[in-house]
Order: C-alpha cells, then sequence, then structure tokens
C-alpha cells in the first residue's frame, strides 16, 4: 500500500496563539497567519491548511522553517493541533473570544459556573445538558452545539487525517463532502473515498487504510483498486481496459493476489458497477469497462445507425443552382471538390466532412448552412467548447454556442435538458471541431438529434483526439458505415503559406521544410531553432515575445503570441514559462497570491473548466483587468465582458503566457511558439505538433531539437486507444 509518511524528526514544533488570519480560502482551508510565540512574544507567519481555527486560540504547530522571495521567512505547516484551556478561568476566556457562534461574555459565564472544567465535555458529548443553564432552552442549546461542530468538526478531521498520514489540503474537500460524519465515514471504509474523490482518492484511502490495519487483499481494496485503475485508462482515453493488463496491472502496482483481482471483477461486473465483454474470436481476454463508458458507447452507436436507417426527403440540387446560391448569398466562388461535396451531403441523416489546415472545411461549412436555410430548413451551429463556437460564429456570421448549451446543460443535477424525448428544436445540426468531442458527450448529443433531423460533424482526424475518453470521430470514420467527405486539395491562396504546406507534411510523417529562425523575415511564416539546453530555449522563447517579435512583426506581446507547450512541468512546461514569461512581459506589481501562483493586473489568464452560472468556459483566455486585494476579488475581461472571481473561485483560472497544447484545441493565434525538446519523450506526438502548428495563423517558430521532431513525427500514438465504437457501428443487429 502507499503510505506518505514524513519524517518527524526533521520537523520543528511552536506553540503560540493566533492573533491574526490574514488570508484563509474558504474551499481548501489555505492559511496564512500571526502566530504569536514565547517569552517575549514573538510574532510568526505560518502559511498551510489549517481549518477550524480563529484567532485567540492556542496552536501547537509542525513544520518546517523556509524563506518566501517576497515575505521572507516563514513557516511551512505540516501539522497543528488546538490546545484547548483546561482550567475554568480558561475555559471562560476562550468562549468569551466570541469562538462559539452564539454564546457571549455572560452566557461563557453561566455555562461555566453550571459545568466548570466539564465545559467542553458537555457541549461535545452531552448538549442535553445546556438546557440546565438559565437562559438556554431547545432552540439555543441546538444553535450552540452545531456552532461548537461546526468549528471543531473540521479541525478534527484534519488532525485525523493527519496521523493517517494523508495531506491536510484534502481536509476541506473531504468535510464538505461527508460533512460531520466525515471521520466514521472514512474510519468505516476508507475505500469510499476512492469513490467520491475520483484521481487522488484512492491513493488517499490506500494511506488511511494502510494507517488503520487494512489487509492488502481485503476485498474492499482490491475492488477499489480495480475501479480507480479503470478511471485511470479513461483519463487517458481509452473506453476499456483489457482484462490481463488489468490484471497484471493491478498485481504489479498494489501487490494484490492475483485469485483476488479476477474475484474482485467478477463482483464488480455482478453488482453492475463494470461491464466485462468477450472479444470476438479466440482470444480469452474481455474488455473491461466502467459501466457509463460502455452505456455511451453501445447507445451512441445504435443511435447512429437508428437515425442513418431513417429515409432521407431531400430536393433535388444540382451543381449550378449550388453555385449561384453561394455566389449570391456569400461571394465566394466554389472548387470541384467543394460543389461535389456540397451535391451529395444532402443526401445523408449523418455526415461526416473532414480535412486538413486550408483544404475549406470552414467555406463548406458556410455553403451548407447557406443552402439549408434556402431551403428553409433550420440549422444550429456548434462546437465543444466557448472558443471553438465563438470562432464558428465569426467565420458564419451566425449565432453559434456550445454543445452543452445547445444541450441546455443543467449545472444544478448535472444533467441534459435536451434528450430522445425531448430532442433539439431544428432541422440540421452543425458540430464544428467534432475531433475534440468525447464518447459521452457525443452520445448526448446524438440522442438529442430529431430522428428527422440531419446531423454534420466537420473536423480534422489528424488532430489531437478529445481530452475525455475516446476517439469518436476517427473511430466513425474507420467504421466506414457513415458518410465521410475528405477535403485534400490546399487552396491556391493557402500554398504560399508554409505553416499549412508544413502541417500536412507532419500529418503524412514526413520532416517539415523549415527556414532557420536566424533568417527570420517576412518571407516566411514557420521557423525552426535548433537549441537543446531547455533554459536557453526558455531565454529565447522570452526574447522572443518581448522583443524579436513585437519588432519584426508588430505582434503584441500578451495578445498575439501563443506559447504552446507539451507539459506542465519541468524548465520548458507551461508552469516555469509562465513565470519567466509573467515576469517579463508584465512590470505590474504582484496583488494577489493563490497556492503558489501570482496574479497581476494584465495578466493574460485562462479559465480551467465550464462554469455555465459565469458562462466562462473551459479554455476561454482573457486578460485581468483589476484585483481588489481587501476583497481578494479579482475582474477578468473576456471578449469584451467582465467576470469576477472571489478567493474562492481562484483554482478555476491560471496564468496563460504560456498553455498546453490540449487546451490550444479550436482556437487560432496570430503567431504561436512551440518548444519540442527529448525532455518531453513521453508526450511527442505527430498530431500533437500537428495540432499545435495548426493553431498559428501568422507566424509559427518550433524551438528545440531534430531529435524531439523526429521522435514526434514517428509517434503516432492515438491510434492506440482502445475503443469498440467503430465495430459497433459495423454491426448490423
Amino acid at each position: 500500500m502507499n503510505s506518505s509518511k514524513i519524517d518527524k524528526s526533521q520537523l520543528i514544533t511552536l506553540e503560540g496563539h493566533l492573533e491574526h488570519i490574514t488570508y484563509f480560502n474558504k474551499q481548501t482551508h489555505y492559511t496564512v497567519a500571526r502566530l504569536m510565540t514565547g517569552q517575549p512574544r514573538n510574532p510568526v507567519t505560518v502559511v498551510g491548511f489549517m481549518g477550524g481555527v480563529s484567532p485567540g486560540e492556542a496552536l501547537r504547530i509542525q513544520g518546517q522553517w523556509e524563506t518566501h522571495p517576497k515575505y521572507g521567512p516563514q513557516f511551512k505547516i505540516h501539522a497543528f493541533e488546538v490546545t484547548l484551556p483546561a482550567t475554568t478561568g480558561g475555559i471562560r476566556k476562550y468562549l468569551e473570544s466570541g469562538v462559539i457562534k452564539g454564546i457571549g461574555r455572560a452566557m461563557a459565564g453561566r455555562l461555566v459556573k453550571a459545568f466548570g472544567a466539564e465545559t467542553f465535555e458537555v457541549i461535545e458529548r452531552k448538549p442535553e445538558r445546556l438546557l440546565e443553564v438559565e437562559g438556554i432552552g431547545q432552540t439555543k442549546a441546538a444553535m450552540i452545539r452545531s456552532a461548537w461542530n461546526e468549528h471543531h468538526v473540521i479541525r478534527g478531521l484534519m488532525q485525523f487525517l493527519q496521523e493517517m498520514g494523508v495531506k491536510t489540503a484534502f481536509g476541506a474537500k473531504i468535510y464538505q463532502e461527508y460533512g460531520s460524519d466525515a471521520i466514521d465515514m472514512i474510519r468505516d471504509d476508507p475505500y469510499c473515498l476512492a469513490y467520491d474523490f475520483p484521481g487522488s482518492g484512492f491513493s488517499i484511502a490506500d494511506t488511511v487504510a494502510h494507517n488503520l490495519g487494512v489487509a492488502q487483499d481485503e476485498p474492499q481494496r482490491v475492488r477499489a483498486a480495480v475501479m480507480h485503475l479503470l478511471s485511470q485508462w479513461a483519463e487517458d482515453g481509452h473506453t476499456f481496459a483489457e482484462e490481463e493488463n488489468l490484471v497484471a496491472r493491478c498485481e504489479n502496482l498494489y501487490h494484490i493476489d492475483r485469485a483476488a483481482i479476477e474475484n474482485a471483477i467478477e463482483k464488480l461486473a455482478a453488482s453492475n458497477w463494470i461491464i466485462a465483454e468477450p472479444f470476438a474470436g479466440e482470444t480469452q481476454t474481455r474488455a473491461i469497462y466502467l459501466k457509463s463508458l460502455h452505456m455511451a458507447e453501445i447507445s451512441l452507436a445504435r443511435r447512429l445507425r437508428a437515425l442513418m436507417s431513417v429515409p432521407m426527403v431531400t430536393s433535388e440540387i444540382d451543381a449550378d443552382s449550388i453555385s449561384q446560391e453561394v455566389q449570391r448569398k456569400l461571394a465566394i466562388k466554389l472548387s470541384a471538390e467543394q460543389i461535389e461535396v456540397l451535391e451529395k451531403v444532402f443526401s445523408y441523416r449523418v455526415a461526416i466532412i473532414t480535412g486538413g489546415p486550408g483544404t475549406g472545411k470552414t467555406t463548406l461549412l458556410r455553403s451548407i448552412t447557406t443552402i439549408f436555410e434556402a431551403l428553409g430548413k433550420t440549422v444550429r451551429l456548434t462546437a465543444p467548447t466557448g472558443r471553438a463556437s465563438r470562432r464558428l460564429a465569426e467565420v458564419t456570421g451566425r449565432k453559434a454556442g456550445t454543445i452543452h448549451r445547445l444541450l441546455g446543460y443543467n449545472f444544478k443535477d448535472g444533467q441534459f435538458v435536451k434528450n430522445q424525448d425531448e430532442p433539439v428544436d431544428a432541422d440540421a445540426v452543425i458540430v464544428d471541431e467534432a475531433s475534440m468531442v468525447d464518447i459521452e458527450l457525443m452520445y448526448y448529443l446524438v440522442q438529442a438529434i430529431p430522428m428527422s433531423g440531419v446531423l454534420i460533424l466537420v473536423g480534422d482526424m489528424f488532430q489531437l483526439p478529445s481530452v475525455g475518453p475516446g476517439n469518436v470521430l476517427s473511430d466513425m470514420i474507420r467504421s466506414e458505415e457513415i458518410p465521410v467527405f475528405y477535403l485534400n486539395k490546399i487552396f491556391r491562396q493557402d500554398q504560399q503559406s508554409a505553416i499549412i504546406v508544413n502541417a500536412h507534411r507532419v500529418r503524412r510523417g514526413e520532416l517539415p521544410e523549415f527556414e532557420p529562425l536566424d533568417s527570420m523575415d517576412d518571407r516566411s511564416d514557420f521557423y525552426f531553432l535548433e537549441q537543446s539546453n531547455p533554459n536557453q530555449v526558455v531565454a529565447r522563447i522570452v526574447r522572443l515575445c518581448k522583443v524579436d517579435l513585437p519588432q519584426q512583426f508588430s505582434f503584441d506581446p500578451v495578445n498575439d503570441i501563443q506559447v504552446l507547450t507539451p507539459m506542465h512541468k519541468g524548465v520548458v512546461g507551461t508552469i516555469n514559462l509562465n513565470q519567466m514569461l509573467q515576469r517579463a512581459l508584465n512590470p505590474n506589481p504582484t496583488l494577489l497570491e493563490y497556492m503558489g501562483n501570482a496574479f497581476k493586473p494584465g495578466d493574460k489568464i485562462m479559465h480551467l473548466k465550464n462554469n455555465y452560472q459565469k458562462d466562462v468556459y473551459n479554455g476561454d483566455i482573457g486578460t485581468i483587468k483589476d484585483i481588489d486585494r481587501k476583497s481578494k476579488e479579482l475582474t477578468v475581461d473576456y471578449y469584451g465582458r467582465t467576470v469576477k472571481y472571489d478567493d474562492t473561485e481562484l483554482e478555476e483560472i491560471s496564468i496563460a503566457y504560456a498553455i498546453s497544447v490540449h487546451k490550444s484545441q479550436g482556437s487560432e493565434y496570430p503567431a504561436v511558439i512551440v518548444p519540442l525538446l527529448t525532455q518531453h519523450y513521453m508526450l511527442l506526438q505527430r498530431n500533437l505538433l500537428y495540432t499545435a502548428m495548426t493553431r498559428g495563423q501568422k507566424l509559427v517558430i518550433v524551438i528545440g531539437t531534430k531529435k524531439a521532431l523526429g521522435i514526434a513525427l514517428n509517434n503516432d500514438r492515438p491510434q492506440q486507444r482502445l475503443t469498440r465504437l467503430s465495430e459497433r457501428l459495423r454491426l448490423k443487429n
């Protein structure tokens, strides 16, 4: 089992009274405070996760000294405990401080007079005795007991987690989920954490279970390990795991007997938590699915086949009428390839249009919409992300929104309003950037397409697949059951673009043709700089953003240039690059800090998850317009609309001078800089490089080594995602 024991011999203990809380995050309980210690009284800054404490309380804190580059020496909290007073005088003074709501000076005196040194014991364990005190009735007693619990339960939970070897950073989330029963629930079954906190929950549960003496082959542990590994497979993009690999991985990682794992799989399948599905043929292994992913995959295939089985009633549309209508409405002259697609696409209930950059996907999308409207049809345009839907609206001149908005997502219950029984009100739904749609979202979308409607998916199958599980667009194409229209011809004006020409070379696994960065001028829009030293790569990126590109091309260093990197950690990861670029590009002072992030007015930031209440979505990029240090409120401008964040919402944003390639999907930027080094080995993929390159509109610069470039070109890893959508689409029953 995992155990995160820390060498306590290295820890220092401080004792004192909490004088002042400088900063407290309501969601994580991250705290910055002043502790008054010793004689003479000596103020110390303490930082860390510390919930359920109030000014005036006596604390014993274990931790280590560290030096903050801006704030100097401070004491980092590893563990803490409140030392409640034991004397009647101390108890009275503690209660008089206002720590417990509902107890003032007079009430504190009456409580101590009635119960003396047992006052705390009565409040916590015998609250019915509070009725013995003058002025306390049932309502008042319940209020005092509730206030005591609210103040002390989170503290008790954090101390319990400390004893179990778990970081107290998880305490606030656990308390929010389980409330005052948290400790009892965890003691009863530590692995409830694995199910309720996907990702880190199993590791926390395993640490607690180890300290509680739970055996390695305990059935609850084995079942949780299997579910955890299936969730990890899903995070890696797979819809299922091969049983033999699942058993072997569980056996090796968690040291569990093979028979116990196989038994757990059967029990989970019998209880319908997972689906164990045989493969066709002679193989003995099975496909093991999380139930939700199996339902999404099998139901999506069935719904698509059902849609395609409904006959189409279409008006006759010939090449001449198509060309004339598009020319009249859009002033566009279509190519022969585009006209051929338009003649055929209206004959199908479901169709896919795919092609690389410069092949006319956007022109086709606009033309299809125009013709549908000319036929009196209602068309809804949609895309997976807020950025992609805004771009779709810009290029079509029509209203477009996210798939979640189209389906009427209800953030309160996590359900979609639109479904098979209440379909989308449209004759046709056109989805742009369809390669970004994962298996579950595509299932919900297709369920909501009316049986009399049309679904057209537009996307580039060679881009990175969805962040979520599945490889849906590629699987649908590979099935050969859905009509697919391939756009291969690069338009003449785009043949002059080295970005587009090289993107197609990369797609084919060929080395791009590039100019050396030292000869950068306006003759090309694609450059490569050979550099193997990560620190020098970072320094050159900073110089390009701050000096070279603004001077050479008049780019705005913050709004026009986007650094895209394959990873978050390391010298050339987003974290370090953002720190370096922020320092170079934003001279404003830091006005707010959160979990190691420094925020300044003028900073470029990205929203990290869909927030339907604020109408801001995963990947939206904005600029910090104002920071109120007193209220810890931050105001961000997104595309001309301001959105406010309080200190409990700061985890939803991050600095975005540099972002991951995955986060860039669906967006385009005037200039893109891509570091590509062998340190990124695990993430070097052909479609990652292809996606990064195709984000640049006017300029792409790759900085790194030809060896890393070669690794990426030879790695076509997305084909290895485990899914069965393609074969399900080929089923005839």
